[in-house]
């Protein structure tokens, strides 16, 4: 029933924010804000793996064909919640001048923002854009304190994706690594018995490294300056 909806007056368009609105014309009194706040609120609780069309149904107290006047899949309700967690913090309008510290503040309140939902982090894994008006908000943020930075051309993309990258990839392990104390235990002794293959991860205890934060922080000033080097070294 979903899928089929998501064919309507938009062709092969899957997103929802590329798809024309439907008119107000017999609208029933439920509401987009309302379902994706509700949407946010099961996802925060319960996970993506549990979020179906029935179960937000269910909680906003009506029958599902009601979410369809709204939304025509699961992944339209998924694709407005991601976009509902970026509006949650306010971008900042000022500017230091200081493009590494303007670079560190975006990326430490995005990093944060996932962290709230850690549902969040694993979505841009799927094939759909991530182009709701709130991320596209951060986004041109960071491109444009690139861009004031002196990156161009494929050097403002190439910086833009490594940024990217490491803050959805470091938010991204840090809500899906799950592993018990005892666990981190035997599998540190299991790299000691085998020192011999794995003498690094042996000697630096590698199962116990999660300082999430300290690392974040860290592989950010280490691409900060990878990316300032690049700039001096510009023509």
């Amino acid at each position: 029933m979903g899928e089929a909806r998501g064919q309507r007056g938009g062709g092969d368009v899957r997103s929802v924010w590329l798809r024309p609105p439907r008119t107000s014309r017999g609208e029933p009194p439920l509401s987009r804000a309302r379902i994706v706040e509700a949407a946010v609120a099961l996802l925060d609780e319960e996970g993506i793996d549990r979020l179906t069309m029935r179960r937000l149904a269910e909680r906003l107290a009506v029958m599902a064909p009601s979410l369809y006047w709204h939304v025509d899949t699961k992944d339209d309700v998924i694709d407005l919640a991601v976009d509902a967690i970026f509006g949650e913090a306010p971008l900042a309008a000022d500017r230091t001048g200081d493009w590494r510290a303007d670079v560190t503040a975006v990326l430490t309140a995005w990093r944060a923002a996932l962290l709230r939902h850690p549902w969040a982090a694993a979505v841009p894994a799927r094939r759909r854009p991530t182009i709701g008006p709130h991320f596209l908000a951060w986004m041109e943020m960071l491109q444009a304190t690139l861009v004031r930075a002196g990156f161009t051309e494929k050097g403002l993309s190439a910086a833009t994706w490594a940024l990217y990258n490491h803050v959805m990839g470091s938010a991204a392990s840090e809500t899906a690594l799950r592993i018990t104390d005892e666990e981190r235990r035997l599998g540190q002794e299991q790299l000691r018995a085998n020192s011999d293959r794995y003498p690094t991860l042996a000697e630096r205890g590698y199962l116990y490294d999660d300082d999430w934060d300290g690392s974040f922080t860290t592989g950010l000033g280490y691409l900060l300056d990878g990316l300032e080097a690049q700039l001096r070294q510009a023509p």
